[in-house]
């Protein structure tokens, strides 16, 4: 190929988001799905770099996959060794650096690059490569995985930003290929009851398509707590805390959900997701930053609560949810460790730095 040939769409149009088209021409991002490719595009913009400038001394390449779109770029690799890569070229396909590491670069001409951060990338590979070979796999249908998902294009419920802050962010990635086996895909009708209000726990849903209705009974009377929408989760606290079920959740509409029996949810999700921490442990946490979330009722709190937490009852933790700072760490506890333990899941889940204390109060030697 001819340097200096455009054969991106941005070459032209200098356009600061990049396109699906785009990413396609670049290893190894080529084999993912349209539906996966739009999402890594939303995240990524094309970053100019002027002549005789170094990109790397700007921004560091450390922990990133970053791809030469246009123009010139000189790498040195030492002992006298360079090259030229060329926007477009063959070599420009591949991350900067990831097949051999240089020392220096120097844009030739002024230059676009697209960044991707390494984790992500590694992230989204490890699961699309795990759903085609589960697909792939399926060749009677007898063999069939019994949700019968396509899992390669479940964006929503198995999207960038739940892969990498949700419930499946720490899933070891040995369980991905169990998890996407176990998982039941069943249809449900307009008004059917999913899980009702004081039975025991048994299944972890996803909702797949439709929507739901939470409620639940205070002093005789049904309230709505919430409406669930395509790609949410529920029936994790009963599990999580070894409960009865603290809501009714019925379809508003339509639809189909994907459940999880409470064996495989504890096996494959339950365990990887939850930290357990001592009490001396969470010592050195709470003196590093750390801030202890009591989720017991207010009447429990106020008379033996540990210095400097905060009130939030299990029961409203999900109104926490956007109000917390994302990037804190957090020591949930309660009494014997088993509401903290619903608590820190569904703060987990959703991507915060959360530890449980375990054992609870009971468990261990309480701060002086």
């Amino acid at each position: 190929m001819a340097a200096g040939t455009d054969v991106f769409p941005e070459t032209r149009m200098a356009a600061s988001k990049v396109s699906v088209e785009t990413l396609k021409h670049f290893e190894p991002l080529s084999p993912l799905s349209d539906a996966r490719l739009k999402e890594l595009a939303d995240l990524c913009r094309i970053e100019s770099v002027g002549r005789n400038l170094d990109p790397f001394n700007l921004r560091s390449i450390a922990g990133q996959s970053v791809y030469l779109l246009r123009g010139e770029l000189a790498l040195a690799y030492g002992q006298g060794r360079s090259e030229v890569v060329v926007g477009g070229s063959a070599d420009a396909r591949y991350p900067l650096g990831k097949r051999r590491s240089f020392i220096s670069a120097k844009a030739v001409t002024e230059v676009q690059l697209i960044r991707i951060d390494d984790d992500l990338l590694d992230i989204m590979l490890t699961w699309d490569q795990v759903a085609i070979q589960e697909q792939a796999g399926a060749q009677q249908p007898a063999e069939r995985p019994a949700s019968g998902a396509d899992w390669s294009v479940m964006s929503g419920l198995f999207g960038i930003n739940k892969l990498r802050l949700g419930a499946f962010s720490r899933l070891p990635p040995a369980h991905i290929d169990e998890l996407l086996r176990r998982f039941e895909r069943i249809e449900a009708k307009k008004g059917e009851v999913i899980i009702r209000e004081g039975a025991e726990g048994d299944y972890y849903y996803l909702l797949e398509s439709g929507r739901c209705q939470v409620e639940r009974m205070v002093g005789g009377v049904s309230m709505a707590l919430a409406e669930l929408k395509s790609g949410d989760t529920f029936g994790e606290e009963a599990l999580v805390a070894e409960a009865k079920r603290n809501a009714t959740v019925t379809m508003k509409t339509e639809g189909s959900l994907l459940r999880l029996s409470k064996q495989d949810f504890n096996a494959l999700l339950r365990e990887p997701l939850l930290r357990g921490i001592n009490m001396e442990q969470a010592k050195q946490k709470a003196l590093g930053g750390a801030e202890w979330i009591d989720v017991r009722y207010m009447s429990e709190y106020q008379y033996d609560k540990l210095p400097g937490a905060v009130n939030i009852p299990l029961s409203e933790i999900r109104n926490a949810f956007g109000a917390l700072d994302i990037n804190k760490e957090y020591v949930v506890y309660c009494q014997s460790g088993r509401r903290s333990a619903a608590a820190a899941f569904l703060l987990a889940q959703r991507g915060y730095h959360v530890y449980l204390l375990e054992g609870g109060l009971w468990g261990g030697d309480r701060l002086p």
